[in-house]
């Protein structure tokens, strides 16, 4: 196919670095003939049990409100002794219980009391506050919008806006509901009787889940009378409304709680399903600050099994099944579909009895957890040491038209890695092997802030028909995002979520910008690093065929021994034309920069080779910064040259080995190979400079 013949002629043009002849074979035959074991920071293999029980730790309380970082709570908003929901004063412009309203009445009245309400509050604003202050604090908020509005991301401290000292207590807390009602995008704090505005960031998360008209709604709820209610607009995604309770009680949980209803007046064939927020009770919500401001997040370690499974469609497999969303997760590194992979990970706000109640239920999709314990933060990506690999590399027999015993080329090939290295190419699963549209294509639509190109080239099907491909031929044929969820299979989860909020924000740049947040951070950044992966591979090809193994004037290198993919420009050295007549420098120390914002180039022909890729792709004047994703890639530095560690090897049959004399029987042998590998180093690009074949 076009895709597979594309995917050959990018990794056959790669280099080697070795001279022996290599041999042929099959890797990954099936999951149990090539099996990851993550290696953390201590070097310890991650599938080991540990023997802490977990008894021991999982009678900690299970709390599911609080924030992802250190935010301002509600709680805190307080003034003077009044929090958020006691925020009662001008209650005229609250309402009392709309549960009473019939629905076909409730948006216009809602509408009708919202203008009311907004009337007054823009009285009171006008009342307390000179002109010159209400004129500047119009002009903060829309300020505030029209950068949220654009690509400029709010970069630094927020920005804020002070109302001065309000020494009336009466009029300050009139301020603060009238403010928040009029500008629901904002929040106001209290300070020694000065008022002090800021942009509400909750407010911004909850727009990419719901409309900015039900946000807006919701914000304004929270100013209101105890006995009301908030309802969002009816959705018929079970996923989409367990994100929306998420979002709710993760930021609010402390002062109202979500409850899902079917919509009235519907049918009973209709399936619309509402969302109602009401204040909790207060003897439920009764808590000191000291007690708000000493809850802690609740993190669970575990060591995650999985074969033959995506790791993402893994990680939304769990948060569906724990009712929380792939974000909570945090792990180290990306693992193997077609694998048996053991990695380390981490879920906020779940306890360790209930993360062991699912057990049984996620051995169905082929995943075990153990080592569940809990700790005290989540892993971020590149904490680990590397990662063992057991591998068997079947139907094993010469090149072409080479004659010699087949166990002296093997033999060979592996003696000569172990002691030259080989060349540090990330991956073909960092690309998407075998894809019509590869990953790197969808990350350069992103840095280009081409967001519904970048859409309809996740979507692009390949030649094959099956229920995934007859969706995304439909999608791409009709734009209909609510048609193509009934044709897509549950199990593709990435799929879904974008298609839910296709559904919800519609096929134009700003909808798919909603979509793309679908993605957790790490999922969004890695079709971007895949763009820059797949430009680095060119470069060290580029690189090892103009200079060779020589260090040459203008390369850089790193003078550091033991150091990772993610070291800084501090530790990288310009060669100087003496340094390099002198031989001072060795090849394995060569680095070249994996692309980003803050990253230096070669000064020879090699970074004049990055400035004209670039340009080829129509980055000239990147930043490497996607703004409307939340994506900034500073970029890092990578080795050309690896080593593997621990290497081991052995022949075997089927049965036995089989040997002739000093001839094996081809036809059943294979070969065990084992080693340890430096974080972000591919096994599959270490068995290709060993086997001297493009697999």
């Amino acid at each position: 196919m076009e895709e597979d013949t594309d995917f050959g002629i990018r990794f056959s043009s790669l280099c080697f670095i070795n001279e022996h002849i290599g041999f042929q074979g099959t890797i990954k035959s099936s999951p149990g003939d090539f099996i990851v074991i993550e290696i953390d920071e201590q070097g310890q293999l991650v599938d080991k049990a540990i023997d802490e029980p977990i008894n021991a730790i999982s009678k900690i309380p299970e709390v599911k409100n609080f924030s992802k970082k250190p935010k301002l709570d509600f709680q805190k908003l307080s003034f003077e002794g009044g929090s958020y929901q006691e925020l009662n004063t001008l209650s005229k412009c609250s309402d009392g219980d709309q549960n009473h309203q019939p629905d076909s009445e409730k948006e216009d009245t809602i509408s009708d009391r919202t203008s009311k309400c907004e009337e007054e509050k823009a009285d009171v604003l006008s009342f307390v506050l000179d002109e010159k202050t209400n004129e500047l604090l119009n002009q903060f908020a829309c300020d505030i919008r029209e950068r949220w509005n654009s690509e400029t991301e709010l970069i630094g401290p927020s920005p804020e806006f002070s109302l001065g000292r309000i020494l009336d207590k009466n009029q300050r807390a009139n301020l603060h509901s009238a403010i928040r009602q009029k500008f629901p995008f904002l929040i106001t704090i209290g300070k020694n009787s000065e008022i002090i505005i800021k942009p509400n960031l909750e407010y911004k998360e909850l727009c990419h889940l719901v409309s900015e008209e039900e946000a807006r709604g919701f914000f304004k709820y929270l100013d209101k009378k105890e006995n009301s209610k908030f309802t969002f607009k009816p959705d018929i995604n079970k996923d989409h409304r367990k994100a929306v309770h998420h979002f709710v009680n993760k930021k609010f949980g402390n002062l109202v709680e979500t409850k899902s209803f079917p919509e009235q007046n519907y049918g009973a064939g209709d399936s619309n399903i509402v969302i109602t927020v009401r204040f909790r009770e207060k003897k439920h919500r009764k808590r000191s600050l000291l007690e708000c401001q000493e809850r802690k997040v609740i993190y669970t370690a575990f060591t995650l099994r999985k074969e033959n499974l995506e790791m993402f469609e893994a990680v939304g497999f769990l948060a569906i099944k724990l009712g929380v969303i792939p974000s909570d997760f945090s792990y180290a590194g990306l693992k193997d579909k077609k694998a048996i992979t053991y990695q380390a990970m981490v879920v906020r706000k779940v306890t360790p009895e209930r993360l062991k109640n699912i057990e049984k239920e996620i051995e169905k999709k082929r995943m075990n957890v153990f080592n569940i314990r809990s700790v005290g933060k989540s892993l971020r990506l590149g904490q680990l040491k590397g990662n063992h690999f057991d591998i068997i590399i079947r139907n094993l027999q010469n090149q072409i038209n080479d004659s010699t015993n087949l166990k002296e080329r093997i033999f060979e090939a592996i003696e000569n890695v172990k002691d030259k290295g080989f060349v540090n190419y990330y991956g073909p699963q960092r690309f998407g092997k075998g894809r019509k549209v590869h990953t790197d294509q969808i990350g350069l639509a992103l840095l280009k802030n081409e967001m519904v190109k970048a859409i309809k080239l996740f979507f692009t099907p390949e030649d094959l028909d099956d229920p995934v491909n007859r969706a995304k031929k439909y999608f791409l044929q009709t734009e209909d995002a609510k048609g193509t969820l009934s044709l897509m299979p549950e199990f593709k989860v990435r799929e879904r979520a974008l298609l839910e909020s296709l559904h919800r924000f519609g096929m134009t740049e700003e909808g798919c910008i909603q979509a793309w947040f679908s993605f957790p951070h790490s999922m969004r950044i890695f079709y971007v690093h895949a763009y820059s992966s797949k430009i680095w591979n060119e470069a060290a090809s580029y690189r090892l065929e103009t200079y060779g193994s020589r260090v040459v004037e203008g390369d850089l290198v790193c003078l550091d021994e033991d150091v990772d993919e993610h070291f800084p420009s501090s530790k990288v050295h310009l060669v100087t034309e003496e340094e390099a007549s002198a031989s001072i420098y060795a090849i394995h120390q060569v680095v070249l920069p994996v692309l980003g914002y803050n990253i230096q180039y070669p000064r020879n022909q090699v970074g004049q080779w990055y400035h004209e890729i670039l340009s080829r792709d129509g980055l000239q004047t990147c930043r490497f910064k996607v703004p409307p994703l939340k994506l900034n890639v500073p970029g890092c530095y990578r080795q050309i040259l690896k080593h593997a560690h621990n290497l081991s090897y052995q022949l075997m049959g089927d049965h036995d080995v089989q040997m002739e004399g000093s001839h094996i029987d081809e036809s059943t042998l294979s070969l065990l190979i084992s080693f340890d590998l430096d974080a972000s180093c591919y096994a599959t690009v270490c068995l290709r400079e060993i086997m001297k074949y493009n697999i």
